[in-house]
């Protein structure tokens, strides 16, 4: 035996040799014992002495190693012990323990003895330190000193091995004979266990053999930890993961120095494996600095930064100087202005020259002023004009500013255009008129830098201005007096007037009449007639304008006048008796309207404003819909800042778009680092009505800024081809990305994703936004796997709050991604957008599976609407699924909103055991077929055996395991679920989704072609 146990060391030694030469470890590993690292005695203690045994060697480097080996098979009632020293924990919770080992099969022993066991005991006992052992054994000698040396070793030894927990029963996976000895090959085992949750400082290891042959090579403990981590400016400290193999530890992240959280605060979580998962929120560089290697630096001399959002720090523009590092803005240069609604990348500007060319043009009393731009607008593009309009006073008595009678067409302040008209202004008089061109910083500058331009001119003799007034003075039955007031503008002497009349609705015939005066006695009328007067002025110019129309009437003949008099009082007092009794019963009936209106008012109603002609309420974040606006390029320019062409280089197209192709390529801003951006193009030959079409997104994009939304860079509208700049996401569309990756994700990392979605989703819902296209392929993905919505081709603004209505008029609707009563009423509310996410949860659980398979459009309509809902997908957690039910309420206003939806994908992260528990079958079935019913399938199909049907999908191996599971019938097979296959025998992860997706096509053709009795 001894012999036996040489070789087996030898040999044990050489594979040793053999699996320490590739043995590498990561770096969140950190070993707490290892015995290969020792170069002494390891000073384990063997129970009974003679039992296990060290033995020292060395490798092919003459390094030593150690191992303990025990094989006295040959005697009864073994029970050898090996107990380790104490290890410390390091605070670790969990640790895993490594064993590599051989054993010897038992059959290959001389004699096969048959009390040879082939396996053996792994114990650990908890502890505070070393000290407390040595007290524990002092006090058990003192109690065993009238014991015989024998007894007391024996007591002793049953004291302590008693303290120890086991671990687990050690196997061999393979063992080795004596004609392996024989061919000096020897099978080395390796198993590894996890301990804890730890509670003290360190502990013990023991081993205990009970009759087998075995070398233990080497024993090592470690536990997983995960490593420091400074991401998106945020660190994170080296921690130590929690006691269970499934808890997530949630770490909040410290920014930086000089660097804040932007949205939400930074926090990873940190797995059992000592990995990082699911970042949330980062931290961004204060104004004053950029990101450089992880870290913020201060912007140098000449350079600013003055938004979280902005890149990195940009160069000082035009006319403006940063003199110090760490600049927020650049100081204006002297003489140079910024507004504070200027941007901070927006030059410094001063105000502009003069007008040029001025010329004016007389006309009697009218001025026509005319003028060319300056010659130096200052840099700005908002120049405006202003015109202050003085008279000479006579016998050089100085100016006085016009009087308020005086009119400018189209204004006097601000005039947008090079001409103004100045009208009703005196006759022969002498005008001096200021031209002044102003821009945004003209306010801000000295009086004396502003230039003027004079002009000054004389009016000629014109006409009166018309008669504004005719009053009726004393009637008769032939007869009217009528009087007039001289014409707010005589422009000279008044020398007569005109009075034009004629009888009401004959104005082809008229009669004029003159008068000196302005009062006369018309004569020669009609009784009780009615009768138009207008006036008109004379002075040595000529005649002025027809004052309006004047109607009065005649007084009645005395024949008639006491029978019309009496009717006259009849009638008014039944009129007056009419219209007291509206009043009375238009205020009773107003009171009871009003206390209705009231009562059904909301609370928010009376405060409503108009903007832009959209209904807005105070407190409730609306964009503003690009429609609204008559200029569609007043719409772009307003929320999507202009590019030049020239920053822009395309350098391959990576798809096309619906109005043209869609390339990628770098994008050079002035004082910015060159990134990449995705570039939408709108192809040649389009229509006035395609651009605006297509300009219409970037209108929209402009106006959100979120960290789960696609970010608009920019315009390209002045020049061919029109463009859109947006971020690049380098991962592409979801649904491309997860059947491109299909399985390779953890659940955590999917959640992550889709809790994303969720967060740009309740941000466009807080801005009164309904997307009504929210699908996989229209959200995009980057390189750090963060998703983000985008196309909003399909969005409509809401007028009030985030559940309010908007109808469409026709159009595509994606029918498999709609809500039923967006589909039914053409309406969509935020609450549609819901149902749309809990499709879009599915396409992710199912790595981009098409909702709905193969069914046509009208067949999802009528399933949805008898309440099918789609199955949970293959291993999705049930706390998911049942979240997308939620989503699939017929009724919206029991879904939830995208609020609620982040706060519980919230809670699933930070308590990821609730996501082990999958959907059962009655989840993934009975919502989509309805069980126990009367049901008369199609035979067509079901006359195939179970054996041809996997024939015809090309897994007909798997026959004999479905009919030994039970599984004899296609009935049977369409309710089969994943864990189902994985009981029959289906282990291969690619043989389970083939079949699992076949059998989802066979419950939709079953669904095509049931009969259901209800």
């Amino acid at each position: 035996m001894v012999c036996v146990l040489c070789v087996c060391v030898v040999l044990v030694c050489m594979v040793y040799v053999c699996v320490c030469c590739v043995s590498l470890y990561v770096t969140y590993v950190l070993n707490l014992l290892d015995s290969r690292s020792v170069m002494g005695d390891l000073g384990w203690v063997a129970y009974p002495k003679n039992g296990w045994e060290e033995i020292g060697e060395v490798d092919e480097d003459y390094a030593p190693i150690h191992t303990y080996q025990v094989c006295r098979v040959l005697e009864p009632n073994q029970n050898n012990w090996l107990h380790t020293g104490w290890t410390q924990t390091q605070g670790a919770q969990r640790v895993f323990i490594e064993l590599k080992f051989t054993l010897r099969d038992c059959s290959s022993l001389p004699g096969g003895s048959g009390t040879c066991k082939e396996t053996f005991n792994m114990y650990y006992y908890e502890s505070d330190g070393e000290e407390e052992e040595a007290e524990a054994e002092e006090e058990r000698q003192m109690v065993g000193v009238t014991a015989t040396e024998e007894e007391q070793e024996e007591e002793e030894r049953a004291t302590k091995e008693a303290r120890y927990a086991k671990i687990d029963t050690i196997a061999a996976d393979e063992s080795f004979t004596e004609l392996d000895l024989g061919d000096r090959v020897m099978k080395l085992n390796t198993e590894v266990r996890d301990l804890g949750p730890l509670t003290r400082k360190g502990f013990y290891l023991a081993f205990q053999d009970l009759g087998a042959c075995i070398a233990l090579v080497s024993v090592r403990v470690f536990y997983k930890r995960c490593p420091l981590l400074v991401r998106s400016l945020a660190r994170f400290p080296d921690t130590i993961p929690g006691s269970e193999a499934s808890q997530l530890v949630e770490v909040a992240g410290r920014c930086v120095n000089n660097s804040l959280a932007l949205d939400e605060a930074p926090r990873m979580h940190c797995s059992a494996e000592g990995e990082w998962l699911v970042p949330i929120g980062k931290c961004v560089c204060q104004p004053g600095f950029q990101e450089v290697n992880g870290t913020c630096q201060e912007c140098g001399p000449g350079f600013y930064r003055s938004l979280l959002q902005a890149g990195g720090c940009s160069k000082c523009p035009p006319h403006s100087v940063a003199r110090e590092s760490g600049a927020r803005v650049c100081s204006c240069e002297p003489g140079y202005y910024k507004t504070p609604a200027d941007p901070a990348n927006m030059a410094c500007t001063r105000p502009p020259s003069a007008p040029r060319n001025a010329i004016s043009n007389v006309n009697e009393t009218s001025v026509f002023l005319e003028w060319s731009v300056p010659m130096e607008t200052g840099g700005r593009k908002d120049v405006r004009y202003n015109i202050l309009c003085r008279r000479v006073l006579p016998e050089g008595r100085g100016l006085e500013e016009c009087g308020a009678n005086v009119r400018f067409l189209p204004r006097r302040m601000g005039v947008a255009n090079t001409s103004v008209m100045v009208a009703d202004l005196q006759s022969h008089t002498n005008y001096s008129f200021l031209l002044d061109a102003v821009n945004g910083v003209s306010p801000l500058a000295n009086d004396h830098a502003r230039q003027y331009v004079t002009l000054n001119v004389t009016t000629n003799q014109a006409a009166p201005s018309p008669v504004s007034v005719v009053r009726k003075g004393v009637s008769g039955r032939s007869s009217i007096t009528v009087s007039w007031a001289e014409p707010d503008r005589p422009n000279g002497i008044i020398l007569e007037y005109e009075i034009k009349y004629f009888e009401k609705d004959q104005d082809s015939s008229y009669t004029i009449i003159k008068s000196q005066k302005t009062e006369m006695v018309v004569e020669g009328l009609k009784p009780s007639s009615a009768y138009i007067f207008q006036v008109r002025a004379r002075t040595s110019a000529g005649y002025g304008a027809f004052s309006r129309r004047f109607e009065f009437q005649t007084s009645p003949s005395l024949a008639v006048s006491s029978e019309q008099t009496q009717a006259s009082v009849v009638a008014v007092a039944v009129t007056l008796s009419l219209v007291l009794l509206a009043l009375v019963a238009g205020f009773l009936l107003s009171g009871r309207r009003c206390g209705y209106s009231k009562a059904k008012q909301d609370p928010e109603e009376e405060k409503m404003h108009f903007h832009n002609g959209l209904i807005k309420f105070p407190g409730v974040r609306t964009y503003i819909d690009p429609l609204t606006y008559e200029d569609p390029n007043q719409a772009v320019h307003e929320f999507a800042q202009e590019i030049d062409v020239s920053s822009i280089s395309i350098e391959r197209i990576i798809g096309a778009g619906e109005f043209g192709e869609v390339c990628s390529g770098p994008l050079r801003l002035p004082g910015k680092r060159e990134f990449q951006v995705a570039i939408k193009t709108l192809k040649a030959g389009y229509s006035e009505q395609q651009r605006r079409d297509f300009l219409w997104e970037a209108s929209i994009m402009g106006q959100f800024d979120h960290p789960n939304i696609i970010h608009l860079e920019g315009v390209v509208t002045k020049s061919k081809p029109v463009m859109i700049i947006t971020e690049y996401m380098e991962n592409g569309s979801l649904d491309s990305f997860l059947k491109k990756n299909d399985g390779q994700f953890t659940v955590i990392q999917l959640v992550g994703m889709l809790r994303g979605i969720a967060s740009g989703m309740r941000y466009l819902s807080e801005m009164g936004y309904v997307h009504r296209d929210l699908a996989a392929r229209n959200i995009l993905v980057n390189s750090n796997l963060v998703c983000k919505v985008s196309d909003f081709g399909l969005s409509r603004v809401l007028e009030d709050d985030p559940e309010a209505e908007y109808t469409t008029r026709g159009g595509k609707i994606p029918i498999r991604w709609t809500a039923p009563e967006a589909i039914a009423y053409r309406k969509f509310t935020s609450a549609s957008d819901v149902w749309s996410y809990g499709i879009v949860m599915w396409e992710v659980m199912s790595y981009g599976e098409r909702p709905y398979w193969e069914m046509s459009n009208q067949d999802v309509i009528k399933a949805v609407d008898e309440s099918y809902r789609l199955p949970g997908p293959m291993d999705c957690p049930e706390a998911l699924y049942l979240l997308m039910m939620d989503c699939w309420q017929r009724e919206r206003i029991t879904r939830p909103k995208f609020d609620e939806i982040v706060c519980l994908l919230d809670k699933l992260i930070r308590n990821p055991s609730s996501l082990k528990k999958l959907v059962n079958s009655s989840h993934r079935v009975s919502n989509l077929l309805v069980e126990h019913a009367s049901v008369e399938l199609d035979h067509t199909t079901l006359s195939q055996s179970v054996g041809e049907w996997l024939d015809s999908i090309k897994m007909g191996r798997y026959t004999e395991l479905f009919m030994e599971g039970g599984f004899s019938s296609l009935e049977m097979v369409a309710q089969m679920t994943s864990e189902d296959l994985r009981q029959v025998g289906v282990n291969l992860a690619g043989h389970q989704k083939k079949i699992i997706t076949n059998i989802q096509e066979m419950r939709v053709h079953l669904i095509n072609k049931t009969t259901v009795t209800i």
